[in-house]
């Protein structure tokens, strides 16, 4: 492809299976990098040789649209280690073979086999995915100043510590995986340079030449070291010594030795470092790529010599572009350094000497001239508009008070910085800043900042441009608990940012459920995937319901993929018993097939008359009343006891609680410890359903419930006919009250030979609590002061996304 050079994302380096490196095409053996965006992997002394070839998901303001080209060319060398005649049978890579059509392809290098390549579409069309993919073009992000894991929104706490120079490491380390150090004593080994940058950081490759071999064989394996495909007639080897290296003039005593003789031959007493230089020319062929211009052509080439300067060469390039007529004060020539990890622009002076550059750039890096491109751009004046999302802040203050404390905090310029939106019933701001380094500066710092003994968090967050998207696209926003599941929140993080946009994928640890709406808040249609347990899906649709009057689309649809330990939510709508390493590809085929369906919601509020529970002497004031949502069921007793002493075990040691299997054997085990509890919790409590006063049977817990499936799947309510009571449906804004006796008849209810004891069917609860008494809603635990609890209808009912049968049977 010939756009605009895109860097990729890295995550922590791993051992990766079956996997090979994208720039020297050997397995993965040692641990490697992985770009969390678009699946290129490279062993960590490759990263450097890694171009900026990854996929571009957001218009960055250097550009005022976004083309579709999926197509794809060699750069005359190694292009990210991109080829079409790469057999990968990957669905992602060869999609044409795969059937699936292309798996969206947007400005990356696609790879397919020769024979499919003929036959790829021109414009990528996001594949079976399109419906649900966010388009970059209908994305703006100024990502200057913010690393791609900023962008994207990834956690830093999960990258291994390094800086800018860790990649000189990496490339020392690894290049004795490259070349064997050979015993045989007519090999040598030498240390090559690539520049004067790879001299000051000591980061050479390693190449083993026979001890007596001609200087071109030489200089090829050099280049080769480097995967340099250029002619090896246009480089040579200079010498230099140890004490050069270690002194602080070792480019002008490195310099001066440009003219020396090394002879025809390599033989036993020369040096073993060495530096490749290009050889100065008199004029050469550059190509001048117009990417951001729209115009038919990627590139064209123009021969430079010595006289020729920016200005003469944007003079030349114009009418080839068919730009003839225009003004040449309104364009410019952009130096762009395509890093593995960063793209670096820079304007040249219009009097600045081609052939100069050319040789300034060769000279620090002969690697870095493989990875430069020249661009004509036409100027354009952008305004600087960056949103950062700012949480953790005190609840229900004003913009002045929030401004204020960012101030006092954070120290913002309110010349350059201005709150955009509040949030105050979640104690957040999203602020607007039209300055990069006060951004950045921000951002840094407000990870170090707490207010009220309360730590902020910051997000970058993108601007959809709702105009942009196409009519028939209903993007899906994807919520992601990576401490779910047994961590396999993390797999699916990177898997869903993979096959959609990036921006379209939020890590509930960072900032929750509400920088996503946030970001979505203007598109006219979407739906939403919640991956975690009940409570992560009850977390979600909580925050839905306080942010639903901010939102153009008020009534998103919302699919579970369920990686909790009960997951009863995700059963009854058919997404199964929890997540155990489907295809993420089909789990997102499966949401854009799913049905919508209505759930009611149900609010609880918990009065408390008395003081809670360990108050000394009674003289603490009662609780405060609190409102929670519900939307499986609420336990009182045996039920809510057990899932407090689960709650326990698992706050004192949460690293064994990473499995399914585990976490309900430890239910198991605090279940037996209860089955002798007497059935008294009859006279702890009093019942009335719909202003009706219920006469409770002897029982020890009792529970509401919404959904057909309780603890892990059981059916509580039963299959039974029952002229008492209607069907239960979970949108026929009725709750259904079972009793439970104890341990033991949960038990047989989960093993399905027994049902609760049937005692009420309403819409308006009202239950009186004589005592402190263990409560749960939808799994989460506490013991309740005495008081009352009111339970009621919660507004409107949530849109749902039930699996289709049809779907469920393949």
């Amino acid at each position: 492809h010939w756009q605009v050079p895109v860097a990729h994302c890295f995550g922590p380096p791993g051992h990766y299976k079956r996997k090979f490196c994208t720039v020297c095409r050997k397995s993965l053996e040692s641990p490697a990098f992985r770009c969390e965006v678009c699946e290129l992997h490279v062993h960590t002394d490759c990263i450097l040789f890694a171009c900026s070839d990854c996929r571009q998901c957001h218009q960055d303001g250097h550009q005022d649209h976004v083309s579709a080209d999926a197509s794809a060319a060699e750069r005359g060398g190694v292009v990210s280690g991109f080829s079409f005649a790469c057999c990968q049978l990957s669905k992602h890579f060869c999609c044409l073979l795969a059937g699936k059509g292309n798996v969206w392809l947007q400005n990356v290098s696609q790879i397919a086999h020769a024979a499919c390549y003929v036959i790829v579409a021109p414009e990528c069309t996001f594949g079976r995915l399109r419906n649900m993919i966010l388009p970059p073009s209908c994305v703006q992000l100024f990502s200057r100043n913010f690393s791609k894991l900023h962008c994207f929104r990834i956690s830093e706490n999960l990258q291994p510590e390094s800086d800018e120079d860790d990649d000189a490491d990496g490339s020392t380390q690894g290049s004795a995986k490259d070349v064997q150090i050979s015993t045989d004593s007519s090999k040598q080994t030498l240390k090559i340079f690539d520049g004067n940058d790879a001299v000051k950081r000591n980061q050479f490759r390693l190449i083993s030449v026979p001890r007596i071999a001609k200087n071109e064989e030489v200089v090829e394996a050099a280049l080769r070291a480097y995967y340099i495909n250029d002619d090896q007639h246009e480089y040579e080897l200079q010498t230099f010594t140890q004490q050069a290296l270690l002194s602080d003039d070792i480019l002008n005593r490195n310099d001066a030795a440009e003219d020396s003789n090394l002879g025809s031959v390599f033989r036993e007493s020369v040096p073993e470092a060495w530096i490749i230089r290009a050889k100065p020319k008199d004029e050469e062929v550059i190509r001048i790529y117009a990417a951001w211009l729209k115009v038919g052509m990627a590139y064209v080439s123009l021969r430079v010599n010595k006289d020729s300067t920016t200005q003469t060469v944007i003079k030349e390039v114009l009418p080839l572009l068919g730009r003839q007529t225009e003004c040449l004060q309104n364009f410019k020539l952009v130096e762009v350094l395509m890093g593995s990890k960063q793209v670096q622009r820079m304007v040249l002076d219009n009097q600045e000497l081609i052939l100069n550059r050319l040789k300034d750039i060769r000279k620090t890096s002969i690697r870095q001239m493989n990875q430069t491109r020249f661009y004509i751009v036409e100027n354009s004046k952008s305004i600087v508009r960056v949103n950062l999302f700012v949480g953790g802040l005190p609840p229900q203050l004003s913009p002045e008070e929030y401004t204020n404390i960012l101030k006092d905090e954070l120290a913002i310029k309110t010349n350059v910085v201005s709150v955009s939106h509040v949030y105050q019933a979640q104690g957040a701001v999203v602020l607007e800043i039209s300055c990069f380094s006060e951004a950045e500066r921000i951002y840094m710092l407000v990870k170090d900042t707490t207010v009220n003994d309360k730590p902020l968090n910051a997000v970058v967050i993108p601007e959809i441009m709702a105009s942009k998207i196409p009519q028939n696209c209903c993007p899906l926003l994807v919520f992601v608990n990576p401490k779910s599941g047994g961590l396999k929140g993390r797999d699916l993080l990177y898997s869903f940012r993979k096959l959609l946009n990036p921006h379209q994928v939020f890590e509930l640890t960072n900032g929750g459920p509400l920088p996503g709406f946030h970001t979505f808040s203007k598109v006219p249609s979407f739906r939403v995937l919640v991956c975690g347990g009940d409570g992560t899906v009850g977390w979600v649709l909580g925050a839905l319901e306080e942010i639903r009057h901010k939102l153009v689309c008020s009534e998103p649809s919302v699919a579970i993929l369920p990686l909790g330990t009960g997951n009863d939510l995700g059963r009854v709508l058919r997404w199964g018993a929890g997540y155990s390493g489907e295809d993420p590809y089909s789990i997102l085929v499966s949401v854009d097939e799913a049905d919508d369906v209505l759930m009611d919601r149900w609010t609880i509020l918990l009065d408390a008359e008395e003081p809670a529970e360990g108050a000394e002497n009674g003289v603490a004031e009662p609780e405060p009343p609190k409102i929670v949502q519900m939307n499986n069921y609420c336990g009182l007793g045996i039920d809510a006891e057990l899932s407090l002493d689960f709650h326990h075990a698992r706050e004192e040691e949460p690293g064994k609680f990473n499995s399914r299997f585990h976490n309900k054997g430890v239910y198991v085990k605090v279940g037996l410890q209860k089955i002798s509890h007497t059935r008294n919790l009859h006279k702890d409590i009093k019942l009335q359903v719909d202003q009706h006063e219920v006469e409770l049977p002897s029982i020890e817990g009792l529970i509401f419930i919404n959904i057909p499936s309780w603890g892990s799947g059981a059916d509580l309510w039963g299959s039974e006919s029952d002229s008492r009571f209607e069907k239960p449906r979970i949108d026929d804004g009725l709750l259904e009250v079972v009793g439970v006796t104890g341990v033991v008849h949960m038990g047989q209810v989960q093993g399905g030979f027994r049902s609760g004891i049937r005692i009420a069917q309403g819409s308006y609860f009202r239950v009186t609590l004589l005592k402190p008494i263990p409560v749960q809603v939808d799994g989460e635990p506490w013991i309740q002061a005495p008081g009352q609890i009111i339970i009621y209808a919660a507004g409107p009912k949530v849109h749902m996304l039930k699996k289709s049968k049809q779907k469920q049977k393949k």
